[in-house]
């Protein structure tokens, strides 16, 4: 039988395994994107979210000389952000950031250690990426392109990404789909990380989805 544990991506997102990744909400680009202020509103939430839930949190700003910084609200809960000027993320070094970190080889003589020490485990899949950014068809869709590219399982936020037109950013989320990239809403990231009303912190987060409505 076919053992769906062992084979693909987690069908569920897995907040352990999750790493969030917001591209390019820079304060210029925000008066540009259709629906903008509803799109930096999604992706602070998913911020917050994210640091409250222990996800690492990191952004990217693209050429922040001309396009200035990110959103504050944003950047408040960002680990670290990557000034780039390639439109993919990955070039400029993301995925370094978000690959775990090797167990370290236990010193020694190889020949002398048990063989379950001789080389580290492989996962069964690679890190999560939840990725959302602007503009969809440009950097969010690059980034998110190369990270699959490089064995990440990628969740693109749609609700929490921007393009100038409906017709480019739909655009980058069929073909996002058709490269493997699992494609969800913000509530659907948030309520996957909690997984239950029972979780502590539940009624925190519910209080914020309430102010995506």
């Amino acid at each position: 039988m076919f053992n769906t544990y062992f084979q693909g991506p987690n069908m569920l997102l897995e907040v352990e395994s999750s790493q969030l990744v917001l591209v390019d909400y820079q304060l210029k680009l925000l008066p540009a994107m259709k629906d903008g202020a509803s799109v930096w509103k999604r992706a602070e939430i998913l911020a917050r979210t994210a640091q409250l839930l222990k996800v690492p949190v990191w952004a990217t700003e693209q050429n922040p000389s001309g396009l200035g910084e990110t959103s504050p609200e944003i950047r408040q809960h960002c680990q670290k952000i990557l000034a780039k000027m390639a439109f993919s993320a990955v070039e400029e070094g993301l995925g370094e950031w978000l690959s775990p970190t090797a167990p370290a080889v236990p010193k020694g003589n190889a020949r002398s250690l048990p063989r379950h020490l001789q080389k580290p485990p492989e996962p069964e899949n690679g890190p999560s990426v939840v990725i959302a950014g602007c503009e969809a068809h440009v950097c969010l869709m690059q980034t998110a392109l190369d990270l699959l590219e490089d064995e990440f399982e990628v969740w693109v936020v749609t609700d929490a990404c921007a393009s100038r037109t409906d017709r480019d950013r739909d655009a980058a989320f069929d073909r996002l789909a058709g490269a493997g990239a699992e494609l969800l809403t913000t509530e659907m990231v948030l309520f996957e990380w909690l997984r239950s009303a029972e979780n502590p912190d539940f009624k925190q987060v519910q209080t914020w989805i309430k102010d995506l409505v």
